[in-house]
């Protein structure tokens, strides 16, 4: 069974265990984008469809999920938008609410509290239960680049070329056209929740993860090391990555 297959099941398993008892039994799923997790969110959805139209309601109706982080300055129907891309990944083949699928404002004017708000909201609905993380190619997660502390709340961030070269994909190729600036969840929630999943596949990531799991403590220059310092870490890697 394959590395999606089997996080899929574990999701499901955690989804089914809060499904049927009640809006928030379950603290709020952290959902991340990216390639890396389209063939997860397929896999999970394919599971998930085939619940009982009840199970399924009750899955509605209970759902909370806020994803990591957004572009800024990207209306809100823009298709290369995170919204767009969770909308098409996984709330319309779902049938979830729009307003369960929370997402920071790439509107805003002002970053910094459009931030400050999402991260309140995440606070109000109970801080992450379940945290799904992608790893960048210079050791980012979220859009936390290096270097970065652990106590960094939910804030507005310039983004590096390297991470925009990273997503140019999403933009036709051009690292030109991928915005500036975002709003990401900070290491501070990622690190509250109670469990994380960190998810790394193919070759571009191998040498990031090697110089990851090289370490013995956190490195401020690699912000996916302060995951060393959590209790109840998942890595999923493939073989590609782990070359």
């Amino acid at each position: 069974m394959d590395l999606c297959a089997v996080l899929a099941a574990h999701l499901e398993r955690h989804l089914r265990s809060g499904s049927g008892q009640g809006p928030r039994s379950l603290k709020p799923l952290g959902l991340a984008t990216g390639r890396t997790m389209e063939p997860l969110y397929r896999t999970l959805v394919e599971r998930l469809l085939s619940w009982s139209a009840d199970e399924l309601e009750a899955l509605r109706a209970s759902w909370c999920s806020f994803n990591l982080d957004e572009y800024l300055g990207l209306s809100a129907e823009d298709p290369r938008g995170y919204r767009a891309y969770m909308t098409q990944h996984l709330a319309a083949p779902l049938g979830l609410p729009q307003s369960a699928v929370h997402l920071p404002d790439s509107t805003a004017a002002d970053g910094q509290a459009a931030a400050r708000r999402y991260g309140e909201q995440l606070t109000r609905c109970g801080g992450i239960g379940l945290q799904l993380l992608g790893l960048g190619s210079n050791g980012h997660v979220g859009f936390n680049e290096p270097p970065c502390p652990p106590d960094q709340h939910c804030h507005e961030v310039v983004l590096t070329p390297a991470t925009r070269h990273q997503n140019a994909a999403l933009f036709d190729g051009s690292v030109e056209a991928v915005p500036q600036r975002a709003i990401t969840l900070g290491l501070r929630e990622i690190l509250e929740a109670a469990e994380i999943h960190l998810v790394v596949t193919g070759t571009a990531k191998s040498g990031i993860l090697k110089r990851l799991l090289a370490l013995k403590e956190p490195d401020p220059s690699l912000p996916a090391s302060w995951l060393l310092t959590h209790p109840n870490v998942w890595l999923w890697c493939d073989a590609a990555a782990l070359a």
